[in-house]
């Protein structure tokens, strides 16, 4: 059973998404919060697998909410939620720890495909669209970008494979049909990785390998 959370300031919202979810028998709505500050109290009270969480909201947004979240010691893994695909606060949110995001008028459909995704370690990216909110908002220094390369250093040539497709948006199983892999040495691969470019989630992998791309 996915234990999950809904942060949003909007009554209407958190009403509708609850309904949504706990029309799926594998996902129970243990907690809901009207901002961040109420999402971390939550969090800390009931232990949760998944958190869906609303970028802007008064008292703590969420990408403070989203740092707090991940610094739990049994931290949720969070989805963003959004109007906008193309949005500055969402990218923050990314790089804040969140292992993905969603507009909020996704396909009821494709929103319990994401908790199921999220929760079984996979991310939950729209692949063209992280790939132009990326761009947009992510500036890569020279020094960044040595570091970055440094980490990627420390990666075979097998995982380098792996996390070129992983930072486009592909899940463990897309991965494990392009690469001829199990979907078990895929899991394998990918905790390699993310330990061995010290980062918490597969989004975050993403990231430092856009770092680590040549820049003009």
């Amino acid at each position: 059973m996915i234990r999950a959370m809904i942060v949003d300031d909007d009554a209407l919202v958190r009403l509708g998404l609850a309904d949504l979810l706990e029309g799926d028998q594998d996902i129970e709505v243990v907690a809901q919060a009207a901002d961040g500050l109420q999402a971390v109290e939550q969090a800390t009270a009931h232990r949760v697998d998944v958190a869906l969480v609303d970028v802007r909201m008064p008292r703590m947004d969420g990408i403070t909410a989203t740092t707090r979240l991940r610094a739990l010691p049994h931290p949720p893994r969070v989805i963003t939620l959004t109007t906008f695909d193309l949005d500055e606060y969402v990218y923050n949110a990314l790089a804040a720890g969140a292992d993905g995001f969603l507009l909020k008028d996704t396909d009821p459909a494709e929103i319990l495909r994401a908790v199921h995704l999220v929760a079984a370690g996979s991310a939950m990216l729209h692949p063209t669209a992280a790939r132009r909110l990326i761009d947009r908002y992510h500036a890569t220094t020279r020094p960044k970008a040595t570091a970055a390369r440094a980490r990627l250093d420390r990666l075979t040539p097998r995982e380098r494979e792996v996390l070129t497709l992983l930072a486009r948006g592909d899940t463990n199983a897309d991965i494990a049909t392009r690469l001829a892999m199990r979907e078990s040495t895929v899991k394998a691969h990918v905790s390699r990785i993310l330990a061995a470019l010290e980062v918490t989630n597969r989004v975050q992998a993403a990231l430092l390998a856009r770092d680590a791309e040549p820049t003009g």
